[in-house]
């Protein structure tokens, strides 16, 4: 069944689950999210155990489970359970236990409990747990406390007990907001021709006449649909040998004997196959193939169901078998199962019976309560025996603790609330509200939250509202998680992670599945699908957390500008943010010591290890105030009045603003920056790495060089006031006011020599812009070469800048083309904390400190205390990490104390 290979004498020590049976033994089944087939290097599948670069295969994108697409079939439901709250749940008595996933462990695993190693590289070996990360061999694992603590992420790790999600009809791939892939369809299409074990040799059966292909049926569903499984037998085979090899290909692990075959005669009619030779009264169509059945004796009297507990709060046992007669009803299998469970079956009413589908996937259906279960049961038998063994019973509690909020985006910005409401009871086809409240409205991005009372109801708006179209637009519909935090430790800061995965070269896709697996999958969001409001919304009632931004300068801005909007109704006013640099410049990653760009070698577990580690530091951020000059001069003195009037009544309409965090910039800097723009938006598709970014950039003012001298004289066009005085300009084509010391991907051009004159030293927090002059486009290619530096010109609070004619401008690397007018750069009562980088050296320094000064107090062994592994064997905290080790995990510590 499952290709399980060890030695005789090892038999003993097996702990792992035939695949044929594993789907029946989990508790609670969680869909797993696949992405598309393809062929997946030095991995194997968890079902045949055999490699998966051997044939086509999926992974999910939250747990390290990866299967052949013909192996899909017998995947087991067991992804990581990452939202567990349930009502009058308290943070004091919950327990996360580990997650163990067998194979394909990280190299260099070593086994928590005996010191060893545990990976390998030639079979499916050894126990990971998929939240903390602990390894262990299958022999060891036992040994290992139940009881997880997430292990070095524990500081920022979203808790599953705080989270609920709504339990619908919805796919994993709606809740986790990740772009669906086309799930893997094994049964929708002919399986392969396979040689039973029934054949009693292994050549090709097509050039043998004593051997028969035939087509089989596991029910009435299959046979309306058409999908059906072949098994190849000898004619001279008996209907028992048919009947095991029919129960082999389904899948099915029952007592043989409560099955039989039939025939399928006519359109509707069947026929029992019975010996000797029973393939000699098979009924063939001309052209075809033999069809049968494979069907089950029916109790008519009575049967039993096995009901799970699953999502009750301390129940003794997983489930219960309950015998069942044709007088049965749903709301008595309720009252019944709640006995077993130890709760008071006469408050049967609160709660419902849900029939829940583990065939490809998890399916969910709330039962009638006045529903005949045997009937129900034989209806499941007679569609499909396969579906009927994958489906179970669960007793649920009515009372739904989970805050039903759906996000809709895409729709016109700037709109009246009743406009919405309109909108949305338009698309709804419905006449009265089907949602109880609708708020926060995000007007300035076109998007909104509606809140539902029922999971019916929310579910039948998500699905109407996905397919909906409004202006020519696709709506972005997601069903979003709810945070309970009083379940939240004190001591943790839950991380909400942001990535733009089309920033730069584009590696935030596979940034994005690194961090759903080392973290809770319901703390990462893909930006491009809502934007950073559904993470901050998500995260609105927690009072402290950090962010962690993944995307170039124009992402951390924008993740600014919505924490800007979103804070207003926040617990956490402003949450520290730090930066993984995806994008082209990177300077503000630079600045916070994050680095110039990832690169896809880094390691996502130091990632969030640095985030960990990182200082809180403030940010300066600015008002650009663009106020454009009356374009149209009046004739005649009336109409001259009535245009100044109208312009003093309505100034606004002139007028705009932007945020900026990094820089600003008008002349040939920002002409270079607007030329790079357009050819990137008419063809996107060429603009996928760093470097062919620069070499762009380079080729641009190369051109611009000898060809468009288009900034000229600009210093004797323009008129600069600092601090409320003109300042005199030099010979320069480009004006840059800098509130990073980097800019143009990690150039200076401040300069880093000593203070001169009245300068003093910058940084991004002391409340001041350097106003720096670039002579022409050399001198710009060489700032940006680093081999030179700008032209000093003024330091100061507020800068305002008069021109004339239209100039292009860039505000942190977002160029477009300025009207003449005014524009005002000043101080913004906006704030913003960001992330700091520790040093390398203090880290190392704070290691050194632990492995002298404070031993771990329950090893005696100087080298375990520091690296974070016990003594001895019956160390109960074995592999934890406490406050005084949480960084001593690290190559670096280990350098230093050796």
């Amino acid at each position: 069944m499952c290709n399980f290979i060890c030695h005789e004498k090892c038999l003993r020590t097996v702990v792992s689950y035939c695949s044929s049976v594993a789907l029946q033994l989990i508790k609670n089944p969680v869909a797993h999210t696949w992405s598309a087939p393809c062929l997946i290097k030095r991995r194997y599948c968890c079902v045949c155990r055999k490699r998966t670069d051997e044939a086509m295969s999926v992974e999910c994108e939250v747990c390290e489970y990866y299967v052949h697409v013909d192996c899909s079939d017998l995947a087991v439901s067991d992804c990581k359970e990452a939202a567990t709250y349930v009502a009058n749940m308290e943070s004091a008595n919950t327990v996360q236990y580990h997650h163990m996933r067998e194979g394909n462990l990280p190299k260099e695993s070593k086994c928590v409990v005996c010191r060893k190693t545990c990976f390998s590289t030639e079979c499916l070996a050894g126990m990971r747990c998929e939240w903390c990360g602990q390894t262990a061999h299958a022999v060891c694992y036992r040994q290992m406390d139940k009881e997880c603590d997430f292990g070095v992420l524990r500081k920022i790790m979203l808790p599953p007990m705080c989270l609920t999600i709504p339990r619908t009809e919805l796919p994993m791939e709606q809740l986790l907001n990740i772009s669906s892939h086309d799930q893997p369809q094994s049964l929708s299409s002919p399986s392969k021709i396979q040689v039973d074990d029934v054949s009693t040799s292994g050549e090709d059966v097509k050039e043998r006449d004593d051997f028969e292909i035939i087509r089989v049926f596991d029910g009435n569903n299959s046979y309306r649909l058409q999908i059906s499984r072949n098994i190849v037998v000898a004619k001279h085979v008996s209907v028992q040998q048919v009947r095991d090899a029919a129960l082999r290909r389904f899948h099915i692990n029952d007592t043989p004997e409560r099955y039989y075959i039939t025939q399928v005669v006519g359109e509707v009619e069947e026929e029992i196959l019975e010996d000797p030779v029973p393939l000699r009264n098979v009924k063939r169509p001309e052209g075809k193939r033999a069809q049968i059945f494979i069907r089950y004796y029916d109790d008519p009297d009575k049967d039993e169901v096995k009901v799970y507990g699953g999502w009750l709060r301390k129940v003794p046992v997983t489930f219960c078998g309950i015998s069942v007669s044709k007088d049965t009803i749903v709301q008595d299998l309720i009252t019944e199962a709640l006995y077993h469970f130890g709760l008071d079956g006469a408050y049967w009413n609160r709660y419902n019976l849900i029939e829940v589908s583990l065939d490809r996937g998890v399916a969910e259906r709330t039962c009638n309560p006045q529903e005949n279960v045997l009937q129900l049961v034989r209806n499941l038998r007679k569609d499909s025996l396969r579906r009927y063994h994958v489906v179970r019973f669960y007793v649920q509690e009515k009372e739904d603790p989970h805050d039903h909020a759906v996000f809709v985006g895409n729709l016109p910005v700037s709109l009246a609330q009743r406009q919405y409401e309109r909108i949305l009871l338009k698309l709804l086809g419905a006449k009265e509200k089907p949602f109880t409240a609708i708020g926060p409205i995000y007007f300035e991005y076109g998007s909104l939250i509606i809140t539902f009372n029922t999971p019916k109801a929310a579910t039948a708006a998500v699905q109407k509202l996905q397919s909906a179209i409004y202006e020519d637009k696709k709506l972005i519909v997601l069903c979003l998680p709810n945070v309970q935090p009083q379940m939240i430790p004190k001591d943790v800061e839950p991380l909400l992670v942001l990535v733009n995965v089309k920033s730069g070269g584009c590696q935030g896709t596979e940034l994005i599945q690194s961090f759903r697996k080392l973290l809770n999958p319901f703390q990462v969001f893909d930006v491009l699908n809502g934007g950073p409001l559904v993470g901050l919304y998500v995260f609105r009632n927690i009072p402290k957390y950090k962010i962690l931004a993944c995307g170039g300068d124009g992402t951390i801005g924008w993740v600014l500008q919505c924490l800007d909007i979103a804070k207003q109704d926040a617990a956490c006013f402003s949450p520290p943010c730090g930066i993984v640099p995806l994008g082209t410049g990177n300077d503000l990653a630079r600045v916070l010591r994050w680095g110039g760009g990832y690169t896809g070698e880094e390691n996502p577990m130091d990632i969030l290890k640095d985030v960990i580690e990182a200082d809180t530091v403030k940010l300066d951020r600015w008002a650009v105030v663009f106020h454009e000059e009356e374009r149209n001069q009046p004739t005649s003195s009336g109409t001259q009045t009535e245009m100044s009037e109208q312009t003093m009544n309505n100034p606004e309409d002139q007028t705009s603003m932007i945020i900026m965090n990094n820089y600003f910039g008008i002349g040939i800097d920002a002409d270079v920056c607007l030329k790079f723009h357009n050819k990137r938006d008419a063809n996107p598709e060429k603009f996928q790495s760093r470097l062919f970014n620069k070499t762009q950039y380079a080729k641009i003012g190369l051109q611009k060089m000898f060809f468009e001298r288009t900034c000229k004289d600009l210093w004797k066009r323009i008129e600069l006031e600092v601090d409320g005085r003109t300042i005199e300009l030099p010979n320069i084509e480009g004006i840059v006011v800098l509130n990073l010391l980097s800019w143009g991907s990690g150039a200076n051009p401040w300069g880093t020599s000593k203070e001169e004159g009245n300068f003093s030293k910058p940084t991004h927090y002391d409340g001041l812009l350097e106003v720096v002059g670039i002579s022409d486009v050399s001198r710009l290619g060489l700032i940006q070469s680093k081999l030179a530096a700008g032209i000093r010109i003024a330091q100061g609070g507020s800068i305002r800048i008069t021109t004339h004619e239209e100039w292009p401008v860039q505000v942190d690397g977002e160029p477009h083309i300025q009207p003449p007018g005014t524009i005002t750069i000043l101080k913004s009562a906006l704030k913003a904390q960001m992330l700091k980088k520790a040093k390398k050296s203090r880290r190392g320094g704070t290691a050194t400190t632990i492995c002298f000064t404070q031993p771990h107090p329950e090893t005696s062994d100087p080298l375990s205390g520091p690296l974070g592994v016990p003594s001895t064997l019956g160390d109960p905290h074995h592999g934890k990490t406490t406050p005084d080790n949480t960084a001593a995990d690290s190559d670096e510590e280990g350098d230093a104390f050796l």
